[in-house]
Parts: structure tokens; C-alpha cells; sequence
């Protein structure tokens, strides 16, 4: 059964894509407070065990297969668990030790100009054009003036875990495009939860190559809340909405929640957190949005096209 068959067609998709932006642009909020008592590659591992549990259990019952078939299988397997779970997670989660849920999300908004930049060097047939090359430009000009980084802050707190977010969101895009050549015909359900399966033993092994410790959780109130929050609904929740909107909407409509989600960030920070966001930080925002504008034109001209046609088609009847 599909999510929201009560809501009309011509609303469904705007009604998935902002759950889907409000789910995902919370999680950083999450993030940064379930880090005050758990260690950061601890939580992440431990949420996308269970995580990964609960999708597998979804795909048992929508999908025809629950396993990987083959060499090129286990590999997309591998390769979306280590780059795309574990990679960046373990990454976004030790860079919001020292930025705030916001300035995280800003960042990791870079995620689709990296996959495409990625994919023109990777991919012969996905180069990127003069135009890509600049919106490329811009999407770093927007990391930069989010950082805002001088001569005597380079080796700062803020400016290491501004680092480590943008390392994740280049593990994000690397994922994205490594995953892309292999031959798979694995459903996209069983894919996913078998690499939140592979990403969380991945995060776990990293956290105790750390030294981090079950003893060094605090288990408070905020603590099983941010971690059941993040683990049922930006974790489960989140991706059958992801699923939903990726078949009726497409891959680029559906990166697109990418810039809806530091907006969420924002809005929830402020509220939650009292941190208020500045307007380099918002100009930096936009100078990302502008890049990936440029970047995915063509592919924006053609969804733009295709729901003025819907909204004509409904107008009409």
C-alpha cells in the first residue's frame, strides 16, 4: 500500500517532498543534540543497525528479493554501505562535535554539485559542461562563505568540523557516483537496507577503533528521543518517503530536498536551540542553490515543464 492515498494526486508529490524536507533538515537538529550524551560513530552505528533491520523487514514484504545476487550485487551493496551510510555519516556526525546542526546541513547541501562535478570525471558520458563547471565554482564559493574561514581560524574547532561535513558530503557524492557503473538489478528497498545493515557494522567497527565505549552513553530523556527521532523517522520513516517520491518524481526532484533541508535546519534550530543564523551564512545558502541551479538547468527545465503540464492537465478537467 502506498503512503498518503487519501491526499489528491495533483498534492501528493508536494506533500511527500515536504515530510521527506522536514524529516531529513530535523535530523541535524537531532544530531547535535544526541551528541551532549552519546558518543558520535556509537549513535550513528547503533541507529542504522536497528535502521537498517526495519527496512530489510519492509523490503521482505514489497520486494521479490532480499539478497544480494553476484559479485556486482554485493558490491553496490558495499559501496552505497561504506561511502554512503558509514562514510558519511561517521563523518557528519564527528563534524557536528564542534557546527551546529544548521551549518551542517548547509554544507552537506553541496552533496548533488559534488555527485555531478564527480560523475563528469568519473563518468565519460555525464562530463560536465562549461555552465557545470561554474556552477561548480559557486557551490564552493557557497562552502566558503558558510565557513567563513581567515588566516587565524584555519585550525579552530569550527573550521575542523566545517571540514569534516564537507568530507562527508564528498563520501555522499563519491558513493552516489561509484554505485552508478554497476550492473545491479537488486530493488532499490533491499539495496538500501542491506547497506544500512553494512554501514552500521562499518560505523561500529570505526567507533571501537576510536576507543568510544557503551559506558560513555548517558541515557537522558533528550538522548532516547533524539536517537529513537532519528532512527524511526529521518531513518525508516524518511526513506519510504524517499522511495515514494523517487517513483513518482525522479532522482532530480528528489535532490532537490537537499536545499529545503538547511531551511528546516534553521528554522528548527533557532526554535529548539535559541542559535540564530546569519545572513552570510543565508547568502551562503543561496550561492549553493544558484550553483546546483546551473548545474542540473536542463534537467530543472524539464521538471519545470512537466508539472506546469500536470497543473494544466488538472486546471482543465
Amino acid at each position: 500500500m502506498r503512503l498518503l492515498d487519501s491526499v489528491p494526486d495533483e498534492y501528493r508529490e508536494a506533500v511527500l517532498f515536504s515530510m521527506l524536507a522536514l524529516c531529513w533538515g530535523t535530523s541535524f537538529v537531532a544530531i547535535e543534540i544526541g551528541l551532549e550524551y552519546v558518543p558520535p560513530l556509537l549513535f550513528a552505528g547503533l541507529r542504522y543497525a536497528i535502521a537498517g533491520g526495519i527496512v530489510f523487514g519492509y523490503a521482505a514484504v514489497v520486494t521479490d528479493r532480499t539478497r544480494p545476487r553476484g559479485r556486482a550485487e554485493w558490491l553496490a551493496v558495499t559501496v552505497a554501505g561504506v561511502f554512503v551510510i558509514a562514510l558519511y555519516h561517521g563523518l557528519l556526525y564527528l563534524g557536528e562535535l564542534y557546527v551546529s546542526g544548521a551549518v551542517a546541513a548547509t554544507l552537506v547541501s553541496t552533496a548533488p554539485i559534488l555527485t555531478a562535478a564527480f560523475a563528469g570525471v568519473v563518468l565519460p558520458e555525464e562530463r560536465l559542461s562549461l555552465g557545470g563547471v561554474v556552477g561548480f565554482v559557486l557551490g564552493l564559493v557557497g562552502v566558503i562563505a558558510v565557513v567563513q574561514p581567515s588566516p587565524g581560524s584555519l585550525g579552530d574547532d569550527v573550521t575542523v568540523g566545517a571540514a569534516l561535513v564537507f568530507a562527508s558530503a564528498v563520501a555522499f557524492a563519491l558513493g552516489s557516483v561509484f554505485v552508478r557503473p554497476i550492473d545491479s538489478e537488486l530493488p532499490l528497498e533491499t539495496l538500501q537496507a542491506w547497506a544500512m545493515l553494512v554501514g552500521g557494522a562499518v560505523l561500529l567497527g570505526w567507533a571501537a577503533l576510536r576507543g568510544e565505549s557503551v559506558a560513555a552513553i548517558d541515557p537522558t530523556l533528550s538522548a532516547l528521543v533524539s536517537y529513537g527521532y532519528l532512527t524511526l523517522v529521518s531513518g525508516v520513516f524518511a526513506f519510504l518517503l524517499y522511495f515514494e517520491l523517487l517513483d513518482r518524481s525522479g532522482a532530480t526532484q528528489v535532490s532537490l530536498v537537499s536545499y529545503a533541508e538547511p531551511v528546516v535546519a534553521m528554522g528548527v534550530s533557532w526554535i529548539a536551540l535559541g542559535h540564530v543564523v546569519d545572513s552570510v551564512m543565508i547568502l551562503g545558502l543561496v550561492t549553493i542553490l544558484a550553483g546546483f541551479g546551473i548545474v542540473k538547468r536542463s534537467a530543472l527545465r524539464t521538471l519545470l515543464r512537466s508539472a506546469l503540464e500536470t497543473r494544466s492537465t488538472v486546471t482543465s478537467k
